[in-house]
């Protein structure tokens, strides 16, 4: 039987509910990974910094896919909880056609800027070249990977996570195929990794806007719909600290690179790119279980029934603080392995990168806390609170310590920087917690 959102969730169910959703972001963290994988060791160490040069921008134009998903599926879930099927289908399809306007215009802008961006964040010679080929490739898929973004929200108000879960196996095994025909068996780089990525968000991207575009059994669908400013404004009022949490992220990505060109040269800069590609696995359950559990949070809001509320709260806590010890745990056993997949081929690289990870594990354990707050009041459509965690944790206290730890640590400070952001960030979030306590009655 499947799970509805006026359901009473239990532990079990909670996770029956969520599952999909974590899984989804796992699967798209590893296929993402794979693209990496394939680059490193098939176009060169070069073609991979150039990669993770560039990629934090791509993420910045992208980062509104996450913002409407976030922020529209805050107001969707709630309106399906007040009854009003209509109106949300309504809000629904608006914010849908919104996205793929708004992803048309960033793309062509994007596009524009790519040669000065690159450029702008330390690429020189060949390095430029790399990036703009990587990057004008993957821009032309922008409007259908953020409406992949916006879905993998979506599918879980719909109440269709499963189906969700579907789409994003989809493309991953698609990028993964592609990626090994395009550059693993035929000769074309750093081109046919841009374009295994960008045909594997096509997918994601088009194949649920067929479903929701045709009639289905999901609590959604696209329908007519006229503009709704105040919806807009609210979506990016709520989806505002992932908006930021995106940008801000890219941004002190560019910022680490900097720092890392500046103490350890290239070779840092692709340590870093492992390290980051290597922490989405992990921080992607977290990511999973905040998406499939927003929706939850939204609808027994809207439909004021907070000894639910109550409930969610305190085992999404529980849930959150357990999974940051194991996942801690894990990272710093299995940094070796993992880092060897990456750059094994060069001794040099791969001890840089299996010290900065286990340096880097640590941040893990309080990560998966700061992640669910940011959605928990986003999901309670507080953006303005969201927003203010997502900055403190993504700019304030990572910029600082970046800043800071490497004049006393040099290259481990930079490492050491994350775990410190996430302790930090943490305290606000429980100060957050507690001080909103009795306005949403969640604890």
């Amino acid at each position: 039987m499947a799970i509805k959102l006026s359901d009473h969730f239990t532990l079990r169910r909670l996770f029956k509910f969520v599952f999909p959703s974590i899984v989804m972001m796992v699967f798209t963290s590893i296929y993402g990974v794979v693209d990496g994988l394939f680059v490193s060791n098939f176009a060169g160490k070069e073609a991979f910094t150039a990669v993770n040069l560039i990629y934090p921008f791509i993420m910045v134009l992208g980062a509104v896919g996450f913002m409407i998903g976030t922020g529209g599926t805050a107001i969707v879930a709630k309106t399906l909880g007040e009854g009003d099927s209509k109106k949300a289908k309504e809000y629904f399809s608006f914010l849908v056609y919104a996205t793929i306007l708004f992803g048309t215009i960033i793309a062509i802008a994007g596009i524009a800027l790519l040669k000065p961006m690159a450029q702008l964040l330390g690429a020189e010679g060949i390095m430029v070249d790399y990036c703009v080929i990587y990057g004008r490739i993957i821009l032309f898929a922008l409007p259908a990977f953020m409406l992949q973004n916006i879905f993998q929200s979506f599918f879980v108000s719909a109440e269709k996570p499963q189906l969700g879960l579907f789409v994003t196996v989809a493309a991953g095994v698609t990028n993964i195929v592609l990626d090994y025909l395009l550059v693993g068996v035929l000769p074309f780089g750093l081109t046919g990794a841009a374009w295994a990525t960008a045909i594997s968000q096509c997918v994601g991207g088009i194949v649920p806007f067929l479903y929701f575009a045709f009639p289905n059994k999901s609590a959604l669908k696209l329908t007519r719909t006229r503009v709704y400013p105040k919806v807009l404004i609210k979506t990016c009022s709520n989806g505002m600290s992932e908006l930021l949490g995106n940008v801000s992220m890219s941004l002190v990505s560019m910022l680490y690179n900097f720092k890392l060109i500046e103490v350890a040269g290239n070779d840092g800069v692709a340590a870093f790119g492992v390290i980051m590609y290597l922490q989405f696995i992990f921080v992607s359950i977290f990511i999973g279980y905040a998406i499939g559990s927003a929706p939850i949070i939204s609808y027994n809001y809207g439909a004021g029934n907070e000894n639910e509320l109550k409930g969610v709260f305190r085992k999404s806590l529980i849930v959150m603080v357990a999974s940051g010890v194991v996942m801690t745990i894990a990272s710093f056993l299995l940094s070796g392995a993992l880092s060897k997949v990456f750059v094994g081929y060069d001794m040099e690289l791969y001890n840089m990168t299996v010290r900065g990870f286990k340096l880097f594990s640590g941040a893990f354990l309080a990560c998966g806390v700061n992640i669910f707050a940011s959605s928990f009041f986003t999901a309670l459509n507080n953006g303005v609170i969201s927003a203010v965690l997502s900055v403190l944790r993504t700019v304030v206290f990572q910029v600082l310590f970046v800043l800071l730890l490497p004049m006393v640590w040099g290259l481990d400070g930079i490492w050491i920087s994350s775990p410190m952001t996430e302790i930090f960030s943490a305290v606000a979030a429980v100060v957050f917690f507690v001080a909103m306590r009795k306005k949403y009655n969640y604890m």
